[in-house]
């Protein structure tokens, strides 16, 4: 599916947008209304945008591990988010839209298995380890992998933050040194089994239906290929 046939979304998303910035509370977020019909899982090739960057992260333990552990062997989709993140059109939206296409995937537990979700903090100062242990009561479902993650400072995370090509404000302290993130734009990244990043979505075209078929159409062509 190329971006210029999902491009009828983009005018709802900027709608939206304006509303968020104005301060008006738009309540309840919803998935942006479809207004084409998506084409059918491997009818179509998703092109590869970029490899994922790499650098050391910490789990909801205080593990260190590599962020390639968790972007590569399984189809991967993964954000960057805050726990404490109360924009309706922010990361509770993605929470949402996530949780919604976990039901989705669940359904078909073949598919399932295949796919991990990972979201990336990007505040450290405030999520640490202990913060992401609460916050992932809230995602706990043994039938599927969802990681947590986030980094022992923002310096550290700052190249993983570039390599995505995730906007992001950051505040420096008296040295220029990086302190927190702040005023993201929300993106997720569909990744393939080898790294390499596969989709971009943003508000525009995060809907379930869209994402599911994408992890679909890697899915099949995955298949496809270790069959040969």
């Amino acid at each position: 599916m190329t971006r210029s046939s999902r491009a009828g979304l983009l005018a709802l998303a900027c709608a939206l947008a304006s509303i968020s910035r104005a301060g008006v509370d738009p309540g309840s977020a919803q998935a942006p209304r479809v207004e084409f019909v998506p084409p059918a899982p491997g009818s179509y090739q998703l092109q590869k945008i970029q490899t994922c960057p790499d650098g050391v992260l910490l789990d909801a333990a205080a593990r260190p591990s590599r962020l390639s552990s968790y972007t590569t062997g399984k189809i991967t989709l993964l954000t960057f988010f805050y726990t404490y993140c109360h924009d309706p059109w922010g990361c509770p939206f993605a929470y949402q839209t996530l949780t919604g296409l976990r039901e989705r995937l669940l359904a078909e537990p073949e598919l399932a298995r295949r796919v991990r979700f990972v979201s990336v903090s990007f505040d450290p100062s405030h999520d640490t380890p202990v913060a992401l242990e609460r916050y992932a009561r809230s995602l706990q479902d043994d039938r599927f992998e969802w990681r947590l993650l986030t980094a022992r400072s923002v310096a550290e995370l700052m190249p993983v933050l570039d390599g995505f090509g995730q906007d992001v404000s950051v505040v420096v302290d008296e040295r220029g040194q990086p302190t927190r993130t702040v005023d993201h734009m929300l993106k997720l990244f569909l990744i393939d089994r080898e790294g390499v990043v596969r989709e971009i979505y943003s508000l525009a075209y995060l809907h379930p239906q869209v994402m599911l078929n994408d992890i679909k159409t890697l899915a099949l062509a995955e298949s496809i290929h270790r069959s040969r």
